[in-house]
């Protein structure tokens, strides 16, 4: 098994719904660490490192809509070298 990292941008109706929270919820279940934070552009930004399997379920997860209350348009995705290993997911403001 390999570890790696994925950042993704999800655009559509993501703030104000909770989506952060729903993201690091999902993240948490499949043992990733990372972060999830609000764009100035409207959009959400994801880093999930861990497992490939995983990070690949998470991706899917945010493709796949996120939460009830959210409306995910596009979800853009590019491998991830990040600068500092992360020790949990959490939420960025």
């Amino acid at each position: 098994m390999s570890k790696v990292c994925t950042i993704a941008w999800v655009h559509g109706v993501v703030q104000g719904v909770g989506f952060r929270y729903s993201t690091q919820h999902e993240a948490i279940e499949l043992g990733l660490t990372g972060y999830a934070r609000n764009m100035d552009d409207g959009s959400v930004e994801v880093v999930a490192c861990g497992e490939a399997e995983q990070v690949d379920r998470l991706v899917a997860w945010l493709k796949a809509g996120g939460p009830r209350s959210a409306r995910v348009d596009k979800v853009l995705t590019e491998p991830h070298q990040p600068g500092r290993e992360y020790v949990n997911f959490g939420i960025r403001y």
